[in-house]
């Protein structure tokens, strides 16, 4: 049987800056084979050609084979494009705008038939909570708001938790106030490591970075260390 493995990170990577590419690193080693077959989609930035560009740099320094997917401009053949691949890598931007495209393009089903082939599904940010029953988005410019997702993990999941300021309050809020039971946080420069939707493993690539889950307990809201 395929191992099943997501990884979503909560900030940072080659995005930012190509540094030591610890995390994409990490990425890579979950395959075992020379030359892994790496396709980027960044429709949550626009198919932005900088953040294009930065992944080829990053992922071609570490020998992958490195495609992406454009859906601003002439679109290829998702299905034979996604199952062919060894990692998907979904970058960070407005994740209401890149669920709605994907929806229109039918690549969300695509995304989980791969997943369940083996195929390991990885990102930043949008790229991160995509994966999940729901996120905390920031694609509104007035708020923060809670989005459905692809809902391949269970759960609701919170990037750059430590990084904006507003994350944090937001997120005690909405548990306080029980419109969520529980939230898993994901902190920059750390991601969180989802292995056959049952092992969750927290990877720092900064300084002591964490993931946690945030939930309520007799009154209480409680953190607990993934």
């Amino acid at each position: 049987m395929h191992s099943k493995n997501i990884v979503a990170i909560g900030g940072g990577g080659f995005g930012r800056s190509l540094g030591a590419l610890e995390i994409e690193k990490y990425i890579i080693s979950l395959i075992n084979k020379k030359r892994p077959k790496i396709c980027f989609i960044p429709t949550a930035s626009g198919d932005s050609n900088l953040y294009k560009l930065n992944f080829y740099r990053a992922f071609s320094k570490l020998d992958c084979i490195t495609s992406h997917i454009d859906f601003f401009s002439r679109t290829e053949n998702l299905e034979e494009k996604v199952l062919t691949q060894d990692i998907i890598y979904v970058g960070g931007g407005n994740t209401k705008s890149m669920l709605a495209v994907w929806k229109e393009w039918k690549l969300c089903e695509i995304l989980r038939n791969a997943y369940e082939k083996g195929i390991v599904m990885s990102g930043v940010s949008a790229g991160a909570i995509c994966w999940f029953e729901k996120g905390i988005t920031d694609s509104y410019a007035e708020k923060l708001a809670i989005i459905d997702c692809l809902g391949i993990v269970k759960g609701i999941a919170c990037p750059h938790f430590d990084e904006e300021k507003e994350r944090e309050p937001y997120v005690n809020d909405v548990i306080n106030r029980e419109i969520i039971k529980s939230c898993i946080c994901i902190e920059g420069n750390c991601a969180l490591h989802v292995k056959n939707n049952i092992d969750y493993s927290s990877i720092d690539f900064g300084n002591g970075r964490k993931c946690f889950r945030l939930f309520k307990e007799n009154n209480t809201l409680k953190k607990e260390i993934i």
